[in-house]
């Protein structure tokens, strides 16, 4: 049986949307190193492996993830590796935001630094310059224009988007930003004839509990492997 697009999103998302940002490299192919950390193989043939260490050696340290186990891959060291839940939305459980909801606002360019700002205090997931780019992003601010919570798109693939970058202050944190901007960017995304997904580390019970309460549904689990050059 074939793999599916979302079993190997970046690969897919590198290879079509978002070619722009593609590093290739063969059978692997590795995303621009100032928007995002993920490195992608067709297949776990002996060609991709050396593919993927050949584009891992020059465009520097990546994360595979991929819904097949990750093999040994000769020349690359393994730093860490996780467990996560890739879940999607055939719909939302409310055509309208969770309570309480304050504006939302389309973050742009000028955004950028308080958007890697926030990103870099909460660690949502790797962000980078140009991450902010990969697809859109929305916000909550306070009064004087400060960024409390983000929530964005990062792979793009054929009939999907990826829901990303969700973080909120720690100072902001309760009044349920991080729920009404995942809702609202998932609610864009099916608006587009697309269906959203995204990716959580099973461990992190309260995140797949709010995506679920949102409609999210676990898809497969998917191995997160931090890779280095020997």
């Amino acid at each position: 049986m074939s793999e599916a697009p979302l079993d190997r999103p970046a690969w897919h998302a590198l290879n079509g949307r978002q070619a722009s940002y593609a590093i290739p490299a063969g059978r692997a192919v590795r995303y621009a190193s100032d928007a995002a950390l993920f490195a992608a193989c067709r297949d776990d043939s002996e060609a991709s492996h050396a593919d993927l260490g050949r584009i891992i050696r020059e465009a520097g340290a990546g994360v595979l993830l991929q819904a097949a186990a990750t093999p040994p891959l000769p020349g690359l060291n393994v730093e860490k590796q996780g467990e996560c839940v890739q879940m999607v939305a055939a719909s939302l459980t409310s055509a309208t935001p969770p309570r309480p909801i304050e504006p939302a606002v389309r973050l742009t360019d000028a955004d950028a630094p308080q958007m890697l700002a926030l990103a870099t205090l909460t660690e949502p997931g790797p962000f980078f310059a140009q991450t902010h780019r990969l697809g859109e992003f929305w916000g909550v601010k306070d009064g004087d224009g400060r960024l409390l919570a983000m929530a964005g798109e990062r792979m793009r693939l054929d009939g999907h988007t990826e829901v990303s970058g969700v973080c909120t202050h720690p100072d902001h944190r309760g009044h349920g930003h991080g729920a009404m901007l995942t809702w609202l960017v998932a609610a864009r995304i099916l608006a587009r004839g697309e269906t959203p997904f995204l990716h959580s580390y099973t461990a992190n019970a309260g995140a797949v509990a709010l995506y679920e309460a949102l409609g999210f549904r676990p898809r497969a689990l998917m191995t997160a492997t931090f890779l280095r050059a020997v």
